[in-house]
């Protein structure tokens, strides 16, 4: 796993993100930091990860989308005193029948994952912007984050404050996630959008 401070300037606010499966930052780039320091964690082929302290900061938030709603809750004891936990069209059960992405539709996207499927794939997380152009992983290193992730498994999950779901999610479909949420009890916002809405914010304090 890899991270990346976007933004690092001794402000007292941290938002901790947990990025989606074969993004880097670019993905977000168009978002303002307003008086946030901003860490990024993404590319899912290993789960090692740096000792961090955020005593220094008096505010912590960590804000994860797709995959990344699941995979941040590997780091649980790590980030278990944060203040608030923001899910982007994720859920704690990613490969799940009725509350993440069906067993057999993952199951068939890895085995037979190669460029064209990865375009196409592309294609479906957003009619209005070209998610190509945000992704440099390679075609190998997609499908072995999709691999690695396939198997994790954890006892301990955060506790989510607020969910946001895309009505037309085409990745994990919208109604598994809005029943994943309604069963923990998490306030859920609806959007009249694809799986990819960063382009919609223009600052991450918007998603607070």
């Amino acid at each position: 796993m890899k991270y990346k401070w976007l933004n690092k300037r001794n402000n007292k606010k941290l938002i901790v993100f947990f990025n989606g499966w074969g993004m880097d930052e670019k993905i977000v780039n168009n978002l303002e930091y307003s008086n946030f320091d901003v860490l990024m964690f993404y590319n899912y082929t290993d789960f090692a990860i740096e000792k961090f302290n955020f005593s220094y900061y008096e505010t912590k938030i960590l804000i994860a989308w797709s995959l990344g709603v699941f995979v941040c809750n590997l780091f649980y004891e790590k980030f278990k005193d944060f203040d608030n936990f923001i899910a982007i069209n994720g859920t704690q059960k990613p490969i799940d029948d009725d509350y993440g992405i069906p067993k057999k539709i993952y199951d068939l996207t890895v085995d037979n994952f190669n460029e064209l499927s990865s375009l196409k794939f592309m294609k479906k997380i957003s009619s209005n912007v070209d998610i190509k152009e945000y992704c440099s992983r390679s075609t190998d290193e997609l499908k072995a984050e999709l691999i690695s992730i396939r198997d994790l498994k954890t006892d301990n999950l955060f506790k989510f404050n607020k969910a946001y779901v895309s009505l037309k999610d085409r990745i994990i479909p919208a109604q598994n996630q809005l029943n994943y949420w309604k069963k923990e009890g998490v306030d859920v916002i609806k959007l009249e959008n694809m799986h990819y809405i960063f382009h919609e914010f223009s600052s991450w304090s918007d998603f607070l």
